[in-house]
């Protein structure tokens, strides 16, 4: 999947961004937060800060431990909430870490990691 789009509003407190199916058709939205749609935003526009927002910390936490965002996977639609999974690779081994998907795609941004859904999730979800 690709991020295809972000919508920002200022006077709301829940953002939406877009995944898209890469060479395919599908997409779907995901209501987040501001400060997640802004790290997002300022990761694909380039922007540095002086000082590391939590999803820099967080990147840089896992590449000091040897390890790197091998993908995120957005696993689970329930109850109109999304869940993803982080799948790190350490030394070989892959290690699946809880996640909520405006953090898990921040990070995917952060660390030029892949996005995947489940098919179980594109099935679920209405086409935009």
């Amino acid at each position: 999947m690709e991020l295809s789009r972000i919508v920002i509003a200022e006077s709301s407190d829940e953002q939406v961004i877009f995944l898209k199916e890469t060479g395919g058709e599908r997409s779907f939205p995901i209501m987040i937060g501001i400060y997640e749609a802004a790290a997002i935003d300022r990761k694909i526009k380039g922007l540095r800060t002086p000082r590391p927002l939590t999803h820099d910390l967080l990147t840089s936490v896992i590449a000091e431990m040897g390890a790197r965002l091998a993908r995120v996977l957005i696993s689970e639609l329930r109850d109109s909430t999304f869940f993803a999974r982080l799948v790190l690779d350490h030394e070989g081994r892959e290690i699946e870490v809880d996640a909520r998907p405006s953090d898990a795609i921040a990070l995917a941004i952060s660390a030029s990691a892949p996005i995947f859904v489940d098919e179980s999730v594109l099935e679920s979800v209405e086409p935009q």
